[in-house]
C-alpha cells in the first residue's frame, strides 16, 4: 500500500501523524511511505530521518494525497477538500459531529473516513486516550495562566500559599482527560472536585487518588453549585461520535466570580459549555460576562514532540494492519476498528455521527448505511 503523511494545515498544528520509527516499520513491511517535506519538523522529526527510515520525501501535498491511504492528525481543512476522492482511505481525528461541512465533502467525494476517536477496544477508546491525557494535563496549566491578573483573570495562584485560599478547580467528566486534569490540578496544589454520572468510576478515582480529589455525582444541581464556586472549570465530557451535551449553562457562568476561567477540552465535539465556540492557539480565549473561555480545538498541538510520539505509539498497530489487509479486512478482523469507520461510499456508517449530523445536513435516514462495515465484519 502507498501511505501518505501530509503537513498539517490547522492553525498552530505542529504534530505529524507518523514518526520516522513508524515509517520504518511500514517500509520494512514493503509499503511505500510518502511524507511531505517539513511535515515533522516541529515534532523533532526531520526529513533526513524519514528518508533514512525508508520514506520518500515529497515537495508538495498533491503527491502525498495521491496515496492509497492518508494519515493525518487533525481533520482536513477546507483547502484540502479537493484532494478527497472515492478510492482514498483517510485515517485521522475527524470529530464529524461538529464538522458538517467536512462531512458533506467526504460524503460527496465517496472517501472512506476512519476516525481515531471512535475506534474501540472493548469499552476503551485507545486512539483518543493519549491525546486526552495530553489535553487533560495541559488544561490546568493554561487555566492557571489565564487566572493571572495580567491575562485578565482573577489574580489567583491556583495552589495558593500558606495562609491563603487555594484555587478551586471543578472538573466535569471523570474519563481519561478528566482524571488527568484533576490529578494535574491537585499536583499544583489546587482544591479539586471532579464530577461524573458513573459512580463506579468515581469510586475508582477515590481509591486511586485517595485524599487528592473530591468526587461528586454529576447532576444539574451539583454542576451549578460547583461551577459557580470555582475559579477554574475544566469540561471533559465525551459521547463517542456524537455532539457533546451542554452541561454548563450561560446562567451558571453569570454566577461565577469575575475573572474565573473555563477550559473546554470537549470543544472538538462541540463543547460542553453553552457559550463555547472553537478558538485557535493564535487567539485562544474570549470573554463572556467577565469570565475567560479557552476553547482551543487542538490543545495537544502546543506540545507536538510529546503528542506526536504518544499518538504514533497508539495508532501504529492499527496503521500496520490497515496497510497489510486493507480497511475491509481490518474491520472484519477487529470490530473495534470497524467502529472507527464513520463514512464510506457516500454514506454515514456510524450511528452516533449520523444522529449528530442529520439535522445540520438535512439528511434522511437513507443516508445512514452501515452495511459496508457490517459486511466487512461478516466476511
Amino acid at each position: 500500500m502507498i501511505i501518505g503523511v501530509p503537513t498539517e494545515l490547522k492553525n498552530n498544528e505542529y504534530r505529524v501523524a507518523l514518526t520516522p520509527a513508524g515509517a520504518r516499520e511500514l517500509a520494512a513491511a514493503g509499503h511505500t511511505v510518502l511524507v511531505q517535506a517539513g511535515a515533522g519538523a516541529a515534532s523533532g522529526c526531520a526529513d533526513a530521518a524519514y528518508a533514512a527510515a525508508g520514506a520518500r520525501i515529497c515537495p508538495d501535498a498533491a503527491e502525498v494525497w495521491g496515496a492509497d491511504a492518508v494519515l493525518k492528525v487533525k481533520e482536513p481543512e477546507a483547502e484540502e477538500y479537493g484532494y478527497l476522492r472515492e478510492d482514498l482511505v483517510l485515517f485521522t481525528y475527524l470529530h464529524l459531529a461538529s464538522q458538517p461541512k467536512l462531512a458533506r465533502a467526504l460524503l460527496d467525494a465517496g472517501t472512506t473516513a476512519i476516525a481515531y476517536e471512535t475506534v474501540r477496544e472493548r469499552k476503551a477508546l485507545p486512539l483518543l486516550a493519549p491525546m486526552s491525557r495530553v489535553a487533560g494535563k495541559l488544561a490546568p496549566i493554561v487555566g492557571s495562566h489565564y487566572l493571572l491578573d495580567a491575562q485578565g483573570g482573577a489574580g489567583i495562584l491556583i495552589g495558593g500559599v500558606a495562609g491563603t485560599r487555594k484555587g478551586k478547580v471543578t472538573v466535569i467528566g471523570a474519563g481519561i482527560a478528566g482524571e488527568s486534569a484533576a490529578v494535574m490540578a491537585a499536583g499544583m496544589g489546587a482544591n479539586v472536585t471532579i464530577l461524573d454520572i458513573n459512580i463506579e468510576r468515581l469510586a475508582q478515582l477515590e481509591m486511586r487518588h485517595a485524599g487528592m480529589l473530591t468526587t461528586l455525582a454529576s447532576t444539574a444541581q451539583t454542576i451549578e453549585e460547583q461551577v459557580t464556586d470555582a475559579d477554574l472549570v475544566i469540561g471533559t465530557v465525551l459521547v463517542p461520535g456524537s455532539s457533546t451535551p451542554k452541561l454548563v449553562t450561560s446562567a451558571m457562568v453569570e454566577g461565577m466570580r469575575p475573572g474565573s476561567v473555563l477550559v473546554d477540552i470537549a470543544i472538538d465535539q462541540g463543547g460542553c459549555f453553552e457559550d463555547s465556540h472553537p478558538t485557535t492557539h493564535d487567539e485562544p480565549t474570549f470573554t463572556v460576562d467577565g469570565k475567560i473561555f479557552y476553547c482551543v480545538a487542538n490543545m495537544p498541538g502546543a506540545v507536538p514532540r510529546t503528542s506526536t510520539e504518544a499518538l504514533t505509539t497508539a495508532t501504529l498497530p492499527y496503521v500496520v494492519r490497515l496497510a497489510a489487509q486493507g480497511w475491509r479486512a481490518a474491520a472484519s478482523a477487529d470490530p473495534g476498528f470497524a467502529s472507527g469507520v464513520n463514512i464510506s461510499g457516500g454514506k454515514i456508517t456510524h450511528r452516533g455521527v449520523f444522529d449528530s449530523l442529520s439535522g445540520a445536513l438535512g439528511l434522511p435516514e437513507s443516508e445512514f448505511d452501515d452495511s459496508c462495515v457490517s459486511k466487512a465484519m461478516a466476511d
